[in-house]
Protein backbone atom coordinates (compact mmCIF):
# COMPACT_ATOMS: atom_id res chain seq x y z
CA UNK A 1 0.00 0.00 0.00
CA UNK A 2 2.90 2.37 0.58
CA UNK A 3 4.64 2.34 -2.81
CA UNK A 4 1.95 4.12 -4.89
CA UNK A 5 2.05 6.96 -2.33
CA UNK A 6 5.83 7.37 -2.04
CA UNK A 7 5.65 10.56 -4.10
CA UNK A 8 3.01 12.01 -1.75
CA UNK A 9 5.03 11.01 1.32
CA UNK A 10 8.15 12.57 -0.19
CA UNK A 11 6.28 15.88 -0.53
CA UNK A 12 4.87 15.49 2.99
CA UNK A 13 8.41 15.12 4.38
CA UNK A 14 9.85 17.81 2.10
CA UNK A 15 12.95 15.82 1.10
CA UNK A 16 14.83 15.07 -2.12
CA UNK A 17 15.53 11.72 -3.79
CA UNK A 18 18.78 11.10 -1.87
CA UNK A 19 17.18 11.38 1.57
CA UNK A 20 14.13 9.49 0.34
CA UNK A 21 16.35 6.67 -0.87
CA UNK A 22 18.11 6.49 2.49
CA UNK A 23 14.77 6.45 4.31
CA UNK A 24 13.42 3.72 2.03
CA UNK A 25 16.40 1.52 2.93
CA UNK A 26 14.73 0.90 6.29
CA UNK A 27 12.52 -1.74 4.69
CA UNK A 28 15.31 -3.94 3.23
CA UNK A 29 17.43 -3.47 6.38
CA UNK A 30 14.51 -4.85 8.37
CA UNK A 31 14.25 -7.75 5.94
CA UNK A 32 17.95 -8.50 6.42
CA UNK A 33 17.57 -8.50 10.21
CA UNK A 34 14.60 -10.86 9.99
CA UNK A 35 16.43 -13.25 7.69
CA UNK A 36 19.10 -13.74 10.36
CA UNK A 37 16.43 -15.16 12.68
CA UNK A 38 13.75 -16.43 10.27
CA UNK A 39 14.96 -20.03 10.31
CA UNK A 40 14.78 -20.13 14.12
CA UNK A 41 11.44 -18.29 14.32
CA UNK A 42 9.86 -20.72 11.86
CA UNK A 43 11.10 -23.63 13.97
CA UNK A 44 9.09 -22.23 16.90
CA UNK A 45 5.89 -21.16 15.11
CA UNK A 46 4.00 -22.92 12.36
CA UNK A 47 3.40 -21.32 8.99
CA UNK A 48 -0.12 -20.08 9.77
CA UNK A 49 0.81 -18.33 13.02
CA UNK A 50 4.04 -16.85 11.66
CA UNK A 51 2.38 -15.35 8.59
CA UNK A 52 -0.69 -14.04 10.44
CA UNK A 53 1.42 -12.32 13.10
CA UNK A 54 3.89 -10.92 10.59
CA UNK A 55 1.26 -9.42 8.28
CA UNK A 56 -0.43 -7.81 11.29
CA UNK A 57 2.88 -6.21 12.32
CA UNK A 58 3.61 -5.21 8.72
CA UNK A 59 0.28 -3.45 8.22
CA UNK A 60 0.49 -1.65 11.55
CA UNK A 61 3.92 -0.13 10.93
CA UNK A 62 3.08 0.83 7.36
CA UNK A 63 0.05 2.64 8.76
CA UNK A 64 2.37 4.52 11.13
CA UNK A 65 4.48 5.55 8.14
CA UNK A 66 1.65 7.84 7.02
CA UNK A 67 2.33 10.03 10.08
CA UNK A 68 5.97 10.63 9.11
CA UNK A 69 7.01 14.23 8.54
CA UNK A 70 10.74 13.55 8.74
CA UNK A 71 12.88 10.80 7.17
CA UNK A 72 14.12 9.28 10.46
CA UNK A 73 10.65 8.19 11.63
CA UNK A 74 9.89 7.01 8.08
CA UNK A 75 13.05 4.87 8.25
CA UNK A 76 12.27 3.39 11.69
CA UNK A 77 8.69 2.43 10.83
CA UNK A 78 9.87 0.80 7.58
CA UNK A 79 12.58 -1.05 9.54
CA UNK A 80 9.97 -2.83 11.69
CA UNK A 81 7.78 -3.44 8.65
CA UNK A 82 10.76 -5.01 6.90
CA UNK A 83 11.31 -7.45 9.78
CA UNK A 84 7.76 -8.70 9.24
CA UNK A 85 8.34 -8.95 5.47
CA UNK A 86 11.47 -11.07 5.98
CA UNK A 87 9.63 -13.65 8.07
CA UNK A 88 6.80 -13.88 5.54
CA UNK A 89 9.31 -14.16 2.69
CA UNK A 90 11.00 -17.27 4.08
CA UNK A 91 7.79 -18.84 5.45
CA UNK A 92 5.87 -18.63 2.18
CA UNK A 93 8.78 -19.89 0.08
CA UNK A 94 9.35 -22.88 2.36
CA UNK A 95 5.63 -23.71 2.40
CA UNK A 96 5.48 -23.48 -1.40
CA UNK A 97 8.42 -25.88 -1.68
CA UNK A 98 6.74 -28.33 0.71
CA UNK A 99 3.53 -28.19 -1.29
CA UNK A 100 5.50 -28.79 -4.50
CA UNK A 101 7.04 -31.88 -2.93
CA UNK A 102 3.68 -33.09 -1.61
CA UNK A 103 1.71 -32.78 -4.86
CA UNK A 104 4.69 -33.49 -7.20
CA UNK A 105 3.91 -30.41 -9.25
CA UNK A 106 5.64 -27.03 -9.58
CA UNK A 107 3.72 -24.16 -7.96
CA UNK A 108 6.55 -21.82 -6.88
CA UNK A 109 5.96 -19.21 -9.58
CA UNK A 110 2.20 -19.29 -9.04
CA UNK A 111 2.80 -18.82 -5.32
CA UNK A 112 4.89 -15.72 -6.02
CA UNK A 113 2.19 -14.42 -8.38
CA UNK A 114 0.00 -13.57 -5.40
CA UNK A 115 2.77 -11.34 -4.03
CA UNK A 116 2.53 -9.56 -7.38
CA UNK A 117 -1.27 -9.51 -7.11
CA UNK A 118 -0.85 -7.57 -3.88
CA UNK A 119 1.24 -4.94 -5.65
CA UNK A 120 -1.18 -5.00 -8.59
CA UNK A 121 -4.16 -4.31 -6.30
CA UNK A 122 -2.22 -1.76 -4.24
CA UNK A 123 -1.05 0.05 -7.36
CA UNK A 124 -4.58 0.42 -8.72
CA UNK A 125 -6.08 1.42 -5.38
CA UNK A 126 -3.21 3.80 -4.67
CA UNK A 127 -3.56 5.46 -8.07
CA UNK A 128 -7.28 6.00 -7.49
CA UNK A 129 -6.86 7.30 -3.92
CA UNK A 130 -4.03 9.60 -4.98
CA UNK A 131 -6.08 11.02 -7.87
CA UNK A 132 -8.99 11.60 -5.48
CA UNK A 133 -6.67 13.31 -2.97
CA UNK A 134 -7.43 10.74 -0.27
CA UNK A 135 -4.87 11.14 2.52
CA UNK A 136 -2.19 8.43 2.91
CA UNK A 137 -3.34 7.93 6.53
CA UNK A 138 -6.91 6.96 5.57
CA UNK A 139 -5.61 4.97 2.60
CA UNK A 140 -3.18 2.94 4.75
CA UNK A 141 -5.73 2.37 7.52
CA UNK A 142 -8.22 1.03 4.98
CA UNK A 143 -5.64 -1.37 3.51
CA UNK A 144 -4.46 -2.46 6.99
CA UNK A 145 -7.96 -3.44 8.10
CA UNK A 146 -8.75 -5.13 4.78
CA UNK A 147 -5.51 -7.13 4.88
CA UNK A 148 -6.18 -8.31 8.42
CA UNK A 149 -9.65 -9.53 7.51
CA UNK A 150 -8.34 -11.40 4.48
CA UNK A 151 -5.33 -13.04 6.12
CA UNK A 152 -7.25 -14.27 9.16
CA UNK A 153 -10.11 -15.52 7.01
CA UNK A 154 -7.87 -17.53 4.69
CA UNK A 155 -5.50 -18.80 7.40
CA UNK A 156 -8.23 -19.94 9.79
CA UNK A 157 -8.61 -23.42 8.29
CA UNK A 158 -5.34 -23.65 6.40
CA UNK A 159 -3.58 -27.01 6.76
CA UNK A 160 0.20 -26.70 6.73
CA UNK A 161 2.04 -29.06 4.35
CA UNK A 162 4.24 -31.75 5.94
CA UNK A 163 7.96 -31.06 6.29
CA UNK A 164 10.00 -32.11 3.29
CA UNK A 165 12.65 -34.81 4.06
CA UNK A 166 16.05 -33.12 4.25
CA UNK A 167 19.13 -32.81 6.39
CA UNK A 168 18.58 -32.21 10.10
CA UNK A 169 20.49 -29.02 10.91
CA UNK A 170 20.24 -26.54 13.74
CA UNK A 171 19.21 -23.07 12.61
CA UNK A 172 22.01 -20.49 12.51
CA UNK A 173 21.98 -16.70 12.53
CA UNK A 174 23.78 -16.37 9.23
CA UNK A 175 23.83 -19.12 6.63
CA UNK A 176 27.13 -18.99 4.78
CA UNK A 177 26.27 -19.21 1.07
CA UNK A 178 27.72 -22.08 -0.93
CA UNK A 179 29.13 -21.61 -4.42
CA UNK A 180 25.81 -22.80 -5.83
CA UNK A 181 23.89 -20.21 -3.80
CA UNK A 182 26.27 -17.42 -4.88
CA UNK A 183 25.72 -18.38 -8.52
CA UNK A 184 21.97 -18.04 -7.95
CA UNK A 185 22.56 -14.64 -6.34
CA UNK A 186 24.38 -13.37 -9.44
CA UNK A 187 21.59 -14.80 -11.57
CA UNK A 188 18.91 -12.87 -9.67
CA UNK A 189 20.71 -9.51 -9.27
CA UNK A 190 19.25 -7.87 -12.38
CA UNK A 191 15.68 -8.86 -11.53
CA UNK A 192 16.06 -7.73 -7.92
CA UNK A 193 17.44 -4.30 -8.83
CA UNK A 194 15.01 -3.70 -11.71
CA UNK A 195 12.03 -4.84 -9.63
CA UNK A 196 13.17 -2.65 -6.74
CA UNK A 197 13.69 0.34 -9.05
CA UNK A 198 10.21 -0.12 -10.50
CA UNK A 199 8.57 -0.45 -7.08
CA UNK A 200 10.39 2.47 -5.43
CA UNK A 201 10.81 4.94 -8.27
CA UNK A 202 8.33 4.30 -11.10
CA UNK A 203 5.64 6.62 -9.67
CA UNK A 204 8.20 9.38 -9.03
CA UNK A 205 9.71 8.78 -12.50
CA UNK A 206 6.41 9.54 -14.22
CA UNK A 207 5.77 12.57 -12.00
CA UNK A 208 9.21 14.12 -12.48
CA UNK A 209 9.81 13.30 -16.17
CA UNK A 210 6.32 13.80 -17.64
CA UNK A 211 4.38 15.70 -14.94
CA UNK A 212 1.45 13.34 -15.54
CA UNK A 213 -1.64 13.18 -13.26
CA UNK A 214 -1.46 11.04 -10.08
CA UNK A 215 -3.56 8.27 -11.62
CA UNK A 216 -1.16 7.89 -14.59
CA UNK A 217 1.81 7.97 -12.21
CA UNK A 218 0.27 5.11 -10.24
CA UNK A 219 -0.26 3.16 -13.45
CA UNK A 220 3.52 2.69 -13.71
CA UNK A 221 3.49 0.55 -10.56
CA UNK A 222 0.14 -1.01 -11.41
CA UNK A 223 1.19 -2.17 -14.89
CA UNK A 224 4.51 -3.58 -13.71
CA UNK A 225 2.80 -5.57 -10.96
CA UNK A 226 0.02 -6.68 -13.32
CA UNK A 227 2.53 -8.09 -15.80
CA UNK A 228 4.41 -9.78 -12.98
CA UNK A 229 1.20 -11.39 -11.70
CA UNK A 230 0.11 -12.63 -15.14
CA UNK A 231 3.51 -14.15 -15.90
CA UNK A 232 3.99 -15.75 -12.50
CA UNK A 233 0.49 -17.19 -12.37
CA UNK A 234 1.05 -19.05 -15.64
CA UNK A 235 4.81 -19.60 -15.47
CA UNK A 236 4.94 -23.02 -13.80
CA UNK A 237 3.29 -24.80 -16.74
CA UNK A 238 5.50 -22.85 -19.16
CA UNK A 239 8.63 -23.79 -17.20
CA UNK A 240 7.64 -27.45 -17.18
CA UNK A 241 7.08 -27.35 -20.95
CA UNK A 242 10.03 -25.26 -22.13
CA UNK A 243 12.52 -25.57 -19.27
CA UNK A 244 13.90 -23.12 -16.73
CA UNK A 245 16.79 -21.95 -18.89
CA UNK A 246 14.67 -20.98 -21.90
CA UNK A 247 12.14 -19.14 -19.73
CA UNK A 248 14.98 -17.31 -17.96
CA UNK A 249 16.53 -16.25 -21.28
CA UNK A 250 13.23 -14.86 -22.55
CA UNK A 251 12.69 -13.04 -19.25
CA UNK A 252 16.08 -11.31 -19.45
CA UNK A 253 15.41 -10.23 -23.05
CA UNK A 254 12.00 -8.81 -22.08
CA UNK A 255 13.60 -6.91 -19.17
CA UNK A 256 16.19 -5.49 -21.57
CA UNK A 257 13.54 -4.23 -24.00
CA UNK A 258 11.45 -2.73 -21.19
CA UNK A 259 14.48 -0.98 -19.74
CA UNK A 260 15.22 0.56 -23.14
CA UNK A 261 11.70 2.07 -23.30
CA UNK A 262 11.95 3.46 -19.77
CA UNK A 263 15.48 4.82 -20.18
CA UNK A 264 15.18 6.45 -23.59
CA UNK A 265 11.54 7.06 -24.60
CA UNK A 266 10.07 10.58 -24.49
CA UNK A 267 6.48 9.35 -24.69
CA UNK A 268 4.77 8.56 -21.37
CA UNK A 269 2.68 5.68 -22.70
CA UNK A 270 5.75 3.98 -24.18
CA UNK A 271 7.43 4.34 -20.80
CA UNK A 272 4.38 2.77 -19.14
CA UNK A 273 4.70 -0.11 -21.61
CA UNK A 274 8.35 -0.33 -20.62
CA UNK A 275 7.39 -0.69 -16.95
CA UNK A 276 4.91 -3.39 -17.99
CA UNK A 277 7.68 -5.32 -19.79
CA UNK A 278 10.07 -4.85 -16.89
CA UNK A 279 7.49 -6.29 -14.50
CA UNK A 280 6.90 -9.30 -16.71
CA UNK A 281 10.62 -9.84 -17.21
CA UNK A 282 11.41 -9.82 -13.49
CA UNK A 283 8.58 -12.23 -12.69
CA UNK A 284 10.24 -15.64 -12.70
CA UNK A 285 13.95 -15.19 -12.06
CA UNK A 286 13.81 -15.09 -8.25
CA UNK A 287 11.15 -17.85 -7.94
CA UNK A 288 13.27 -20.06 -10.22
CA UNK A 289 16.28 -19.40 -8.00
CA UNK A 290 14.28 -20.12 -4.83
CA UNK A 291 13.04 -23.41 -6.27
CA UNK A 292 16.59 -24.41 -7.21
CA UNK A 293 17.97 -23.41 -3.78
CA UNK A 294 15.27 -25.33 -1.90
CA UNK A 295 16.20 -28.51 -3.79
CA UNK A 296 19.91 -28.41 -2.96
CA UNK A 297 20.70 -31.27 -0.59
CA UNK A 298 23.73 -29.80 1.18
CA UNK A 299 21.62 -27.95 3.80
CA UNK A 300 17.98 -27.74 4.87
CA UNK A 301 15.58 -26.11 2.43
CA UNK A 302 14.98 -23.31 4.95
CA UNK A 303 18.72 -22.70 5.34
CA UNK A 304 19.34 -22.56 1.60
CA UNK A 305 16.36 -20.28 0.91
CA UNK A 306 17.36 -17.99 3.79
CA UNK A 307 20.94 -17.91 2.50
CA UNK A 308 19.78 -16.96 -1.00
CA UNK A 309 17.41 -14.32 0.35
CA UNK A 310 20.01 -12.86 2.73
CA UNK A 311 22.49 -12.19 -0.05
CA UNK A 312 20.02 -11.35 -2.83
CA UNK A 313 18.16 -8.82 -0.71
CA UNK A 314 21.37 -6.86 -0.27
CA UNK A 315 20.38 -5.36 -3.64
CA UNK A 316 17.13 -4.13 -2.05
CA UNK A 317 19.28 -2.84 0.83
CA UNK A 318 21.70 -0.74 -1.23
CA UNK A 319 19.30 -0.11 -4.11
CA UNK A 320 17.09 2.69 -2.71
CA UNK A 321 19.87 4.99 -1.41
CA UNK A 322 22.11 4.28 -4.39
CA UNK A 323 19.40 4.89 -6.99
CA UNK A 324 18.16 7.90 -5.02
CA UNK A 325 21.64 9.45 -5.07
CA UNK A 326 21.99 8.78 -8.81
CA UNK A 327 18.51 10.21 -9.49
CA UNK A 328 19.15 13.42 -7.57
CA UNK A 329 22.70 13.88 -8.91
CA UNK A 330 22.45 12.76 -12.53
CA UNK A 331 18.72 12.38 -13.21
CA UNK A 332 16.21 9.62 -12.61
CA UNK A 333 16.63 8.16 -16.11
CA UNK A 334 20.30 7.44 -15.37
CA UNK A 335 19.31 5.56 -12.23
CA UNK A 336 17.44 3.10 -14.44
CA UNK A 337 20.18 2.89 -17.08
CA UNK A 338 22.68 1.50 -14.59
CA UNK A 339 20.60 -1.70 -14.47
CA UNK A 340 21.77 -2.71 -17.97
CA UNK A 341 25.11 -4.36 -16.97
CA UNK A 342 23.37 -6.64 -14.45
CA UNK A 343 21.25 -8.12 -17.25
CA UNK A 344 24.42 -9.45 -18.89
CA UNK A 345 25.53 -10.83 -15.51
CA UNK A 346 22.24 -12.71 -15.11
CA UNK A 347 22.60 -14.10 -18.64
CA UNK A 348 26.02 -15.46 -17.75
CA UNK A 349 24.69 -17.36 -14.73
CA UNK A 350 21.57 -18.91 -16.27
CA UNK A 351 23.08 -22.37 -15.87
CA UNK A 352 22.89 -21.99 -12.06
CA UNK A 353 19.16 -22.81 -12.08
CA UNK A 354 19.67 -26.08 -13.94
CA UNK A 355 18.33 -28.85 -11.74
CA UNK A 356 16.51 -32.11 -12.25
CA UNK A 357 13.42 -30.98 -10.27
CA UNK A 358 13.36 -34.38 -8.59
CA UNK A 359 10.58 -34.61 -6.03
CA UNK A 360 11.08 -38.27 -5.30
Amino acid sequence: MIFPRIGDLQIQMGIGESYLGLALSGLPIGVQIALLFADKILSLFNFRIAVSMSITILGFFLFLVSFSYEPWSFFIFLLFAGIAVGIVEVAVNIEADRVEYKIKKKIMNRSHSFWSLGFFSAGLLGAIFSQLNVSPTFHFLFCFVLALLLVFYFSKKYEVAPTRPTLNEKPSLFVIPSNKIMALVFFTLSAMLIEGAGIDWSVIFMRDIFNTPPFINGMALFLGAAAQFIVRFNADNVVERFGSKNVAKLSIIVMFIGLIFVSFSNFPYLVLFGFFLMGGGTAVLFPLAVSAAAQFSDKTAAANVASLAQISFVVFLIGPPFLGFIAETYGIRISFMICFPLLFLSWGFISSIDNKNDYG
